[in-house]
């Protein structure tokens, strides 16, 4: 099968190829699925590139990307052949796993192998997973949001995007995002976002003051940015409010003002969906697969690819200037 594929760690341009790999045979308990679309996240070119110093690799060979949409093509023992030539969406397809849906075929636990609606395309089911799954365990883990008034910071992002939309679906009262610029505001407001701020053109803090002032202050943020917003995270959030995050890549390491937590009975919830626990991903599951099948669900695709154009798709990726999802078209 043809799949792009690195061998060792580094650059894009230096180390990812197209070529001839294995098709692979799925396991039990496996589902393969032949692959129309796959999507780039940042974790995927995090663990292509060396961090920290870090250059070993998990596998010999891996094809990279944890998330994309096909129909299965076959499938393993103890899987159910009804499942052939079922419609899917994947996700975390790559994790603990060599080769992932940056190929014509991918084989997957069948449970990380989601039915996806007849109302959705590939390109909509590739860019699901990670993200989408990644907001709604932000956004539900601690409780519903009916009556809430919620912050996104970022919420044009690939998360972000979702947050917003799933925060209005859970009957959040205000939904709030943070873009950057102009064209991000766009996209929030697409979203559903009630209030969106630009903070390069305004004081964040200054702003939500002002408009708080009238309402309750912020029950729940979803943070990409914790190290940066930390202090600012702190002075708007109410007594027990919870701040969910999920990035501080600016400030990987920030220093925790635990008196300032303290004083507000606040939590901070460091997750990574990888990890989430079964329950939650299966709650994901079922209720972005509800807001699909309802009709209600936006998607921003901001570039495509080809296979082999690997390595320019994961460069738009590091680039951070694209808004949307970075998609590969695998099928011709």
């Amino acid at each position: 099968m043809k799949a792009a594929f690195y061998e060792s760690r580094g650059p894009a341009r230096e180390v990812l190829r197209a070529g001839e790999q294995p098709t692979p045979e799925p396991g039990p308990g496996e589902v393969r699925v032949k692959i129309a679309v796959s999507a780039v996240n940042p974790t995927d070119t995090k663990s292509r590139s060396i961090r920290a110093g870090v250059s070993t690799m998990a596998f010999p060979v891996i094809i990279p990307h944890q998330d994309g949409a096909g129909v299965i093509d076959k499938v393993g023992p103890g899987v159910d052949e009804m499942r052939l030539g079922e419609r899917v969406w994947l996700y975390m397809a790559q994790w603990r796993r060599p080769f992932g849906t940056a190929a014509e075929y991918c084989c997957v636990p069948a449970e990380r192998a989601v039915p996806l609606p007849s109302s959705a395309d590939f390109s909509a089911g590739a860019s699901l997973g990670i993200p989408a799954m990644t907001a709604h365990y932000a956004l539900f883990a601690t409780g519903p949001l009916i009556g809430k008034t919620v912050l996104v910071q970022g919420g044009a992002g690939a998360v972000g995007f979702y947050a917003v939309q799933l925060a209005k679906w859970g009957k959040a009262d205000h939904v709030i995002a943070t873009v950057s610029r102009d064209a991000q505001a766009e996209k929030a407001r697409l979203a559903g976002a009630d209030t969106v701020i630009n903070y390069k053109k305004e004081d964040v803090v200054l702003r939500l003051r002002r408009l708080l002032e009238k309402e309750n202050p912020l029950d729940l943020i979803v943070e990409v940015a914790f190290g940066a917003n930390q202090t600012n995270d702190i002075a708007l959030l109410a007594p027990n409010g919870v701040i969910a995050a999920y990035a501080s890549d600016v400030d990987p390491r920030p220093t925790l003002n635990f008196p300032g937590f303290l004083v507000k009975d606040a939590t901070l919830r460091m997750l990574i969906i990888y990890e989430a626990p079964r329950t939650a991903l299966d709650a994901s599951v079922r209720d972005i697969n509800s807001l699909i099948e309802e009709g209600t669900l936006e998607h921003q695709t901001a570039a495509r690819f080809g296979l082999d154009e690997i390595a320019l798709a994961h460069e738009a990726m590091e680039s951070g200037k694209e808004v949307g999802k970075i998609l590969i078209n695998v099928a011709e």
